[in-house]
């Protein structure tokens, strides 16, 4: 059985350690790491079709985009393995000339400041897939805690990133680079509330 593959049962969804994907018809061997790597491929690219949906803001180098909100479900509905390696593969691909960053970029982002909050979102897959499996996704409320946090992890790595590529002070680029997004992410975290325990309930009533 593949290291990643960690499927269970329809039956078994209220069971722990189970995420959404792991719902899919149970696989073994060479179709479990085939199943794990479309849905790693489908992870990588449902983020970077996210990040296309990309706003400008005012003063800031970083735009508001999808990509977070994106990074934030594959890592939910993955788990931690497959979230990582999904967000991994997206940043590579970002970083080999696949214009599928924010505003249809590529490699030049790895230069711009902005790239901090790449590399924030695949630390943040990781920690969601992880509470995920421990029933973060479950209800309304555990779902907006466990988006909240995947949004922390995402500024703690990429504010400090913007400062120092940008050349702003701490208060510059949390002025910068964090307050005028609060409010889409308490957006994002309603939209995840009704998403996640939604598709929880639906797959318990099939189970």
């Amino acid at each position: 059985m593949s290291v990643l593959s960690l499927a269970e049962s329809p039956a078994a969804t209220t069971r722990p350690g189970t995420v959404l994907a792991d719902l899919l018809p149970a696989a073994e061997g060479a179709r479990a790491r085939v199943r794990d790597a479309a849905l790693v491929a489908g992870g990588a690219a449902l983020t970077g079709l996210a990040a296309q949906i990309a706003v400008p803001v005012p003063g800031s180098p970083v735009p508001v985009t999808g990509q977070t909100f994106a990074a934030l479900l594959v890592g939910a509905s993955l788990g931690a393995g497959r979230g990582f390696l999904s967000l991994a593969l997206y940043t590579l691909a970002g970083l080999a000339g696949l214009p599928w960053f924010a505003g249809g970029t590529g490699t030049a982002a790895a230069v711009a400041p902005s790239f901090g909050y790449v590399l924030g979102m695949l630390l943040a897959a990781t920690v969601v897939g992880a509470l995920a499996r421990r029933g973060g996704d479950r209800g309304a409320l555990r779902t907006a805690g466990t988006m909240a946090l995947g949004s922390a992890v995402i500024y703690a790595v990429g504010v400090p990133y913007l400062a120092v590529a940008a050349d702003l002070s701490a208060p510059q680029a949390l002025a910068a680079g964090l307050v005028p997004f609060l409010i889409g992410d308490a957006l994002k975290a309603v939209l995840a509330m009704a998403a996640l325990p939604a598709a929880w309930k639906l797959a318990n009533k099939r189970g």
